[in-house]
């Protein structure tokens, strides 16, 4: 039987590159809960320590790999994890490698809501389709879907599960966007702004 969900702790964000914090990191520091960690200072202490965690298109996965066995107490403990990127390495068990579209054409990359999620209530899911009049930026692939996850958003004709939320057979939640950041990406796009708080309230078990 999985652990009791986590009730208190702080929102771990794993900052993953040079330079200042993307702007959902900053918005997360408005809530007065979270913990911006860099990744060559990142220990186990910050795992036993969290209720969430969001990790970024940046993120170093074979770094990743050696608090495995942090991660996965992290979830038995009824954690939240918010994974943006592509799945490179099998950091729980149960998750696939990510797969692109080969030679994506325009209609690939037709984005569809299959089922609702509260991050995306009331948004129109195509209109993440386009940057600034460039299609793709939201992602070009997906992260295959464990067993017993949902399906969030398809891309393409065969809607694969670009965007899919999964609890974990252990506890605990994960919900993987298999693109850039979402929420966290600029211009012009509205749905951006909308979007990165439900983020953050996901993923401490707000909703």
């Amino acid at each position: 039987m999985p652990n009791a969900p986590a009730t208190s702790g702080a929102l771990l964000l794993i900052h993953s590159h040079y330079g200042e914090p993307p702007g959902l990191f900053t918005l997360a520091l408005e809530r007065g809960d979270a913990v911006i960690v860099r990744e060559r200072d990142l220990t186990p202490a910050h795992f036993t320590a969290a209720r969430g965690l969001v990790t970024t298109s940046h993120l170093d996965q074979l770094g990743l790999m050696h608090f495995a066995d942090d991660l996965e107490a992290f979830m038995a403990r009824g954690g939240r994890w918010f994974f943006n990127g592509h799945i490179l390495r099998p950091f729980l068990k149960g998750l696939g490698i990510y797969e692109p579209i080969a030679k994506a054409k325009r209609a690939d990359l037709v984005l569809t809501r299959l089922n609702e999620h509260s991050i995306f209530a009331g948004i129109d899911q195509p209109s993440f389709e386009e940057n600034r009049g460039v299609a793709g930026f939201y992602g070009r692939g997906h992260n295959p879907l464990p067993e017993g996850a949902l399906a969030i958003n398809g891309i393409g004709p065969q809607n694969l599960p670009i965007d899919w939320e999964w609890t974990l057979p252990s506890g605990g939640k994960m919900f993987s966007h298999a693109g850039n950041d979402v929420g966290g990406m600029g211009g012009p796009n509205p749905n951006h702004a909308l979007v990165a708080p439900r983020i953050l309230a996901w993923t401490m078990g707000e909703f």
